[in-house]
C-alpha cells in the first residue's frame, strides 16, 4: 500500500467516519442550485457546476498571493464550488473570454413523458433511421433499456441510470439531441467521441457498450459507474492526501498514456470528467472534445475548460498531446490542495494568469510533488513533462510516482485507500439529488435542419467484454 505522511489531527478529523479520515474533510457550503443552471458542453455525472459568467464566489478570491514569494502555505484550504464550463471553437486570445458563450438548457412547459412514450417515439424514429444503421438496428435499440433514473444532464440532453431488459445489467445512458448538436455544429464532435469510445479498451476509461440513434437523437450506452466524479469527492469530503492522490494521478496518467500511444488528446481533462468506480478506482470518461492527432500535427481548436487550459491553447499557437499533460498537472494540484492553481475574475483572468502568473506551490506538499507540478506545469510545452522522446515514461518514472509498481496499477492490483460509500449496482446516492429527483422527461424536439445524414454508421455494439465485466462484482 502506498503511504506519505499525514497532516496533525484536527478536531474536525476526529468527528469522521473512518474513511473520511484518509481525506483531509471539509464542510461543502449550502448551495442551492439554480433551476437555470448553466451546463458543460460535456454531460455532468454527479453535482452541477454553479458559476457565474463574470466572477467566480468568495472561495476563489478571497486567497491572495504575496507577489514575492514562490511558495504560500494554505492555512485553511477549500474547495472551489464555482466552476467554468467545456468550450470550444477558434478564437484568439485576447478576445476569447469576451466572445464565448456558455451552454444552457432550456426545457419546455409540454415536455414529452419518456417512460410512457419511449416504445411509440422509438417505432416511429426507426422507421427513419439510415439504411446502414438500419441494418444493425436489430442488435440494439432504445425498447433493450428500461429507464431508471436521470444521473445528469448536459447542453445537448440527459443522462439516464438504465437497466437492459431481461438481464441485471445496468448502464449509464448519455441522450443527445440532433437538433441541439446540429445548431452548435457539433455534429464532428460527437461522431468522433462514439468512435473514439470504439477504439479504447483500458482498466481506467470507461468503456462504450452500445451507440444508437433515432430520427432525432443519439444515445450512447457506457458502463454505469456509481461512485461519483472526482468533483463529487472532492466538494463531500476535501482535498486528497499525497498517498490518495498519488493513485489517483498514477491512473489518471496510465488512461492518458494510454490515448496518447492510439493518437488521442482528450482536451478535457478536469475532475468532472474523473469517475470514481466501486473499488475506489478513477475512470477517465466524455470524449466530447477529445480529437484523434498525428504526432507531426497541431491542433488549433480553442477548447477545454478554462481553468484547466494550457496556456498553448489559450494563446491560440496550436497545440498537441502536450496540452493534456498541463491538464494532468491543474488536476493533481486540486486534488493535492482543494483548487487549482489559477482561478478568480472572470474567464479573461483566469487566462491572463494562467498564461502570465509564477505557479505558487503550498509549502505543506513534499519536495516530490513540487517537482512534478513544476514539470507538468510547465508553460512552455515543449519543456513540458511529457514532451520529451520518452514521453508519459518521463512521468511515470519521476520520483513523487516512485512507490508506483505500474504493472501492478493496470492490473488493477493496487487499492486505493477510499472507497466509495455504495449500496449496490442500482444505487445511486453519490449522484447529486437535483439530477436523481428529476422527473423522466424528455423535451420534445425539432428535426434536424441537416437534409444529410451526419451520423451514419453510428450504430455500435461492443464485441467482447470489458476488463470491468471480468473484474468488478457490481458491472
Amino acid at each position: 500500500m502506498v503511504s506519505s505522511q499525514l497532516f496533525a489531527p484536527t478536531k474536525t478529523n476526529f468527528q469522521k467516519s473512518l474513511h473520511r479520515q484518509l481525506l483531509l474533510p471539509l464542510s461543502a457550503p449550502n448551495v442551492v442550485p439554480s433551476e437555470q443552471v448553466e451546463l458543460d458542453f460535456s454531460d455532468v455525472f454527479g453535482p452541477p457546476s454553479l458559476a457565474s459568467n463574470e466572477t467566480s464566489n468568495g472561495v476563489c478570491e478571497s486567497m491572495v498571493f504575496p507577489a514575492d514569494m514562490s511558495e504560500f502555505v494554505y492555512d485553511d484550504p477549500e474547495i472551489v464550488h464555482s466552476r467554468s464550463h467545456s468550450l470550444v471553437g477558434p478564437s484568439s486570445y485576447k478576445n476569447q473570454a469576451l466572445k464565448l458563450g456558455r451552454l444552457t438548457i432550456h426545457e419546455t412547459e409540454d415536455s414529452l413523458e419518456l417512460v410512457e412514450n419511449v416504445i411509440t417515439q422509438t417505432i416511429k424514429e426507426d422507421q427513419e433511421l439510415s439504411v446502414t444503421d438500419l441494418a444493425k438496428a436489430g442488435t440494439i435499440c432504445l425498447e433493450d433499456f428500461e429507464v431508471m433514473k436521470v444521473v445528469g444532464q448536459g447542453a445537448f440532453g440527459k443522462v439516464f441510470q438504465v437497466k437492459k431488459k431481461g438481464t441485471s445489467e445496468i448502464y449509464a445512458m448519455k441522450v443527445m439531441r440532433k437538433d441541439k448538436i446540429m445548431e452548435k455544429n457539433h455534429a464532428e464532435y460527437m461522431k468522433a467521441e462514439r468512435d473514439i469510445l470504439t477504439k479504447i479498451d483500458h482498466p481506467f476509461v470507461v468503456q462504450l457498450r452500445y451507440s444508437f440513434q433515432t430520427k432525432y437523437r443519439l444515445y450512447l450506452v457506457l458502463d454505469f459507474i456509481n461512485g461519483g466524479h472526482l468533483f463529487f469527492q472532492l466538494y463531500k469530503q476535501g482535498l486528497f492526501r499525497e498517498d490518495l492522490a498519488r493513485i489517483y494521478a498514477a491512473e489518471i496518467v496510465s488512461a492518458v498514456s494510454h490515448l496518447h500511444a492510439n493518437g488521442i488528446m482528450h482536451r478535457d481533462l478536469k475532475p468532472e470528467n474523473i469517475l470514481v468506480d466501486v473499488d475506489g478506482h478513477a475512470m477517465l470518461t466524455d470524449f466530447g472534445l477529445a480529437k484523434q492527432f498525428k504526432e507531426d500535427t497541431r491542433s488549433n481548436s480553442m477548447c477545454g475548460t478554462v481553468e484547466y487550459m494550457s496556456p498553448e491553447i489559450i494563446l491560440g499557437k496550436g497545440h498537441d498531446k502536450a496540452a493534456d499533460w498541463w491538464s494532468v498537472g491543474i488536476l493533481l494540484f486540486e486534488m493535492l490542495t482543494g483548487k487549482p492553481p489559477f482561478t478568480g475574475g472572470n474567464r479573461q483572468k483566469i487566462q491572463q494568469k494562467i498564461v502570465k502568473d509564477k505557479l505558487k506551490l503550498p509549502a505543506f506538499l513534499s519536495s516530490e510533488a513540487h517537482a512534478l507540478l513544476k514539470g507538468l506545469l510547465q508553460k512552455d510545452p515543449s519543456k513540458r513533462l511529457g514532451s520529451a522522446l520518452k514521453g508519459s515514461d518521463d512521468i511515470k518514472g519521476h520520483k513523487w510516482f516512485r512507490p508506483i509498481n505500474w504493472k501492478k496499477l493496470e492490473a488493477r492490483e493496487i487499492q486505493p485507500s477510499f472507497r466509495p460509500e455504495i449500496a449496490g449496482i442500482h444505487c445511486i446516492a453519490n449522484f447529486d439529488k437535483c439530477w436523481t429527483e428529476m422527473s423522466l422527461v424528455d423535451s420534445p424536439v425539432s428535426s434536424p435542419k441537416d437534409n444529410g445524414d451526419p451520423f451514419q454508421g453510428y450504430t455500435y455494439v461492443r464485441p467482447a467484454a470489458s476488463f470491468l465485466q471480468r473484474s468488478s462484482p457490481l458491472c
